[in-house]
């Protein structure tokens, strides 16, 4: 693929997340066969986003986390995405149905970024955790495929044209410090209508979401991005996703660190 066929499957993508609609598949000629075009596509999306009034980059989001996630798009390590903060709430009490198509709720972890981020010093391990991040937050990704087609058959590379899937992050307001919390075992679960319908666990994405905020900035490092002071990298599902339709009450219960709770209409 070219510059302006990146351009147009962009084009394609973005008029389509606009009018809250979806595809069959982009035209023959404009379908990303590897995962270098795909990113392609996807900065080309972005720039697109960032062209929206009042809408700003506020961080990136982490996708497929898990082994059973990667197993089932047949690759062997995450996606990332975009966020942006005319997609973006800070405890919400209600969420409309009409800003989505077909939306799956997955609760997560993101980290704030403490200072710019120098990627000359990349790569970045465990003991650098101090360094960049300077606490973190309860949040929840709202992803949603663009795709006319099971997860299977969109496949990884359509997925990250079409910014990971990510169609929406809101958080509580709270940040809590670092060591606040065993991100090696801390249970999350999920309620509908104050009904249990998903448990998990931090431990689900890469073992620790600081394995993943971690692989998302030495990722990124190496294509010459850093990450800027105030954003956010949401990490990954602590659970399954859940898929969300009208007229229910969705919970969040991160245990001791408190709930996203708001009414999706």
């Amino acid at each position: 693929m070219n510059h302006s066929q990146f351009q147009e499957s962009a084009k394609i993508l973005f008029e389509h997340r606009l009018n809250k609609s979806s595809i069959d598949n982009f035209p023959k000629n404009l379908i990303p066969t590897n995962e270098d075009d795909a990113y392609s596509i996807q900065e080309e999306l972005k720039l697109l986003y960032l062209s929206l009034k009042n809408n700003i980059s506020i961080g990136k989001k982490v996708g497929c986390t898990s082994s059973e996630g990667q197993s089932q798009l047949n690759i062997r390590e995450p996606f990332y995405g975009n966020l942006f903060s005319r997609y973006n709430a800070i405890d919400p009490k209600e969420i409309s149905s009409k800003k989505f198509n077909k939306p799956f709720l997955e609760p997560e972890i993101s980290f704030r970024v403490k200072n710019d981020i120098n990627i000359s010093d990349s790569p970045f391990g465990l003991d650098n955790i101090d360094d960049l991040f300077d606490g973190f937050v309860c949040s929840i990704e709202i992803v949603d495929f663009r795709f006319n087609k099971n997860l299977k058959e969109i496949g990884a590379f359509n997925l990250i044209a079409s910014n990971g899937a990510s169609e929406y992050w809101m958080r509580n307001s709270e940040i809590f410090k670092l060591d606040q919390v065993n991100f090696d075992d801390h249970k999350v679960s999920v309620f509908c209508n104050d009904k249990l319908v998903g448990e998990g666990n931090t431990n689900k994405v890469l073992a620790n979401p600081l394995n993943s905020a971690l692989w998302l900035i030495n990722t990124i490092a190496k294509k010459g991005e850093p990450l800027l002071k105030g954003q956010f990298i949401s990490t990954g599902t602590c659970t399954k996703a859940h898929e969300l339709s009208p007229n229910i009450k969705i919970k969040a219960d991160f245990g001791s660190l408190g709930l996203i709770e708001f009414n999706y209409n």
